[in-house]
């Protein structure tokens, strides 16, 4: 802990120069007095550190002293700052390892891509959330990735979708993924490789004994497979719409992008009235009869006949709903 104190110290007066040992104290939440023990001890290391009295006072470094990174272009100096993702990094427990890196990062960067590197924070800033929908709650995210990266065995209590919905499961976990705000874990129950929506996790014990994660596993691969799998089991029919031109300037945002996709590449060129025909992959009726009817009078469905149907008793519900000379 103190030698880490000591870097963070080092890295703090490489970054900032001068500083008093007040805001030294504050910046690694010690005391002045062990402010005042650190330098000491830097001193006695070598490190050319010095100290001036007086209001303007403050301790600096020799100029020119510096930890020096080499090889790293400007870009992946750049691309490193942006890939930190302080959001996701604190939910896994991480948030305070990030900041401390990237101080570190920072501090033994030469002047020149220093300058370029720190731009990215007050350029680019990424929201992994989705549109619409809040970030899951995950109280047992960082219990779910210590175990994930030390290979020990989870007994978790388990929403799910269909009955039973509580259910009881040993895992061997693998690996976590984040998508569009919602953490999901990919484990091993039993024979089978599943994915678990970690927000659904009732209750988490881990288990003492550990387990041997397959050599060459990649998570990236199994999740962009498993992705496929589950659209085309999905997709269980067509139906040709119709979308206004507003609703086809609306389709980026509403639409699941398998049906943007399909959309994109059914399109026919707009009729007399502007509206656009497209064939798009359905779940069910249900599922579709919901999805549509979010574009309200800017959507209008084809077929299947049965859908065609559906969506015109509703709209007559809907109207009985609202009739107000009624």
């Amino acid at each position: 802990m103190r030698a880490s104190r000591l870097l963070s110290l080092l890295m703090l007066l490489q970054t900032r120069g001068r500083m008093t040992a007040q805001e030294l104290a504050a910046e690694l939440e010690v005391s002045v007095r062990t402010v005042y023990r650190d330098v000491e001890s830097l001193h006695s290391a070598g490190v050319p550190l010095y100290g001036d009295a007086g209001p303007s006072g403050g301790y600096r470094l020799l100029d020119g002293y510096r930890t020096r990174l080499t090889g790293l272009t400007s870009g992946e100096a750049q691309a490193l700052f942006l890939a930190g993702m302080p959001g996701p990094a604190a939910e896994l427990g991480l948030g305070s390892v990030v900041t401390a890196a990237q101080l570190k990062l920072m501090a033994a960067l030469p002047v020149e891509l220093r300058d370029r590197a720190g731009r990215i924070r007050e350029r680019f800033h990424l929201d992994t959330p989705n549109w619409y929908h809040g970030a899951d709650e995950t109280p047992y995210l960082a219990a779910v990735a210590d175990a994930v990266w030390n290979e020990r065995r989870l007994e978790i209590r388990y929403r799910r979708w269909k009955a039973p919905q509580e259910v009881l499961r040993t895992l061997e976990p693998y690996g976590l993924v984040l998508k569009a705000g919602r953490w999901y874990l990919i484990a091993r129950a039993g024979q089978d490789l599943r994915t678990y929506r970690v927000s659904q996790i009732l209750e988490l014990h881990a288990l003492p004994e550990t387990f041997e994660r397959p050599a060459g596993f990649d998570l990236a691969a199994h999740w962009n497979g498993a992705l496929e799998e589950f659209e085309a089991r999905l997709h269980q029919g067509e139906a040709v719409i119709r979308l206004s031109p507003h609703g086809m300037e609306r389709l980026p945002d509403m639409a699941r992008p398998a049906l943007l996709r399909a959309a994109e590449a059914t399109a026919r060129p707009p009729g007399p009235d502007g509206w656009t025909q497209v064939t798009v992959p359905i779940e069910s009726l249900p599922n579709a009869l919901s999805e549509f009817l979010r574009f309200g009078v800017d959507l209008e469905v084809v077929s299947p006949a049965e859908l065609r149907d559906l969506m015109a008793e509703t709209a007559r519900s809907l109207a009985r709903r609202y009739d107000t000379a009624g």
